[in-house]
């Protein structure tokens, strides 16, 4: 028993002085001789001692049919505020790399080149950064995109990077899927007619929306409120599409018999010696008043506003961070796109939930994450983003977002739905009867009992006892 008792107090000092250093640090300079399945023997054997104990209720435990899960730390081994030399090395596991090295990719994937020790198989790559997407020039502004091409596993959305100079116009077209979008810098007038022949115009401003149903035909133009011009996320439900597929006006006129365009206008021939003989996609324009209003029709206007202003939104405030949500609800026209845009502080996190029937298609604004996916049947892996990153979670599958930097994590959850949903697993077991709980996870009463019944979205950093 003294040798067991001697096991257990190793393992918790341990764990409590990697605490106490700096990330980056604590796994290379404080692992032992041993390895780290010594640490993981000593904890559980300890832990394993432990089952004839009794709960602050007074109730034997049971003897457990499975090992106990290890207290081995799993930090992030470096970020962009350490020196640390990335290399696969985590504890005693592992080696330097000998040959060549790409050191700047590697410090921003630490749970890529070393693992977790908790991560267990692969889920398929579930980060793409935007600067590996080709980038197609125009005059006027730029676009590049990320679909099933980049990033298989996602099957479900598609996303698009555009920007546009001041006064530029991505030219009237129409899709086949919707089209939704969110501002990230400057601002984007839009117009459209939609089926019933009726009409929109707005000026769309830096963290405010807009959505177009599907087969809907809009142009995009930024204006000059800012003397940049605008850039601009797109989102599409559907993980194939690709925007060289776009029905494009020019592209369409410039291949049609210019008499059956004359004869559908009732104009003459002569007035269409001009048109373009091939599509522009993107070009130069003048740019735009915020307050220009579209020609007066006989059907009106669309009843349902094109876009929305989520910059104008008060956040809800939550213990690690605030939540802005957007779907179906308030913006009534998004049927098929919901979603988050959320905040962490450092040492916070968006904590462990899973979306029950919705994929997650993720894009990074501001500050540094990890998220570590669980596929079930065992399956794990922890994936690292910077700002320009994306990031995909399939139906169902758990995950946190935690905040790996010193500064304000900004990220957007974006959805294939009508309606915004999350399962929160501190909410889930603390509404389940703490009996079943326990029968579980060997939980004391009053940890139980401090369950959150609300969904915490984002929770701060752990207490700490003294």
């Amino acid at each position: 028993m003294s040798k067991l008792l001697a096991s257990v107090l190793c393992a918790v000092l341990y764990g409590a002085l990697v605490a106490s250093f700096p990330v980056g640090d604590a796994p290379r300079s404080l692992s032992p001789s041993g390895t780290s399945s010594s640490i993981q023997s000593s904890s559980a054997s300890g832990t394993l001692a432990q089952a004839a104990t009794s709960t602050s209720s007074g109730t034997a435990l049971p003897s457990p049919t499975v090992p106990y899960a290890s207290d081995v730390p799993n930090y992030w081994l470096w970020n962009e505020t350490t020196t640390t030399d990335p290399e696969p090395e985590r504890g005693t596991l592992g080696a330097t790399i000998l040959g060549p090295q790409n050191i700047p990719l590697d410090k921003q994937n630490p749970d890529i080149l070393a693992p977790p020790t908790t991560d267990s198989g692969t889920v398929g790559n579930a980060k793409w950064p935007f600067s590996l997407s080709k980038i197609q020039l125009n005059t006027g502004g730029w676009v590049r995109q990320q679909n099933v091409q980049q990033m298989p596993i996602a099957t479900a959305m598609a996303g698009v990077n555009m920007r546009l100079e001041a006064g530029a116009i991505r030219e009237l077209h129409w899709h086949q899927t919707a089209e939704w979008a969110y501002v990230l810098k400057g601002s984007t007038q839009i117009t459209s007619v939609d089926q019933m022949g009726r009409n929109y115009v707005a000026t769309v401003n830096q963290g405010d929306l807009w959505y177009f149903p599907p087969g809907i035909p809009h142009s995009l133009q930024a204006t000059n409120d800012d003397p940049d011009g605008t850039e601009f996320l797109l989102i599409f439900p559907d993980g194939t599409f690709n925007d060289d597929d776009t029905f494009l006006l020019t592209d369409w006129l410039a291949h049609l018999p210019k008499e059956v365009i004359a004869k559908n206008f009732q104009d003459d021939i002569a007035d269409w010696d001009d048109i373009p003989g091939s599509q522009l996609y993107i070009f130069p324009g003048v740019p735009p008043p915020d307050n220009r209003q579209p020609p007066t029709g006989p059907y009106g206007t669309v009843p349902l506003p094109f876009s929305y202003e989520l910059s104008k939104v008060t956040p809800t405030q939550y213990s690690g961070g605030t939540v802005k949500i957007a779907d179906s609800t308030v913006f009534n026209i998004s049927t098929q796109i919901a979603v988050a845009e959320i905040t962490v502080e450092p040492g916070a996190m968006r904590e462990l939930h899973w979306h029950p029937t919705q994929n997650e298609w993720g894009f990074f604004i501001e500050g540094t994450a990890r998220v570590t996916l669980f596929a079930s049947s065992g399956i794990a892996q922890t994936f690292d983003y910077q700002p320009g990153d994306i990031s995909y979670v399939p139906t169902a599958f758990g995950h946190y977002v935690e905040n790996t930097g010193n500064t304000t994590l900004r990220f957007l959850e974006i959805f294939n739905t009508d309606v915004f949903q999350d399962v929160s697993l501190a909410q889930w077991l603390a509404l389940t009867p703490p009996e079943l709980v326990k029968e579980h996870l060997q939980l004391s009463d009053s940890t139980i009992a401090g369950f959150n019944r609300k969904k915490g979205f984002v929770v701060g950093p752990p207490k700490t006892s003294n």
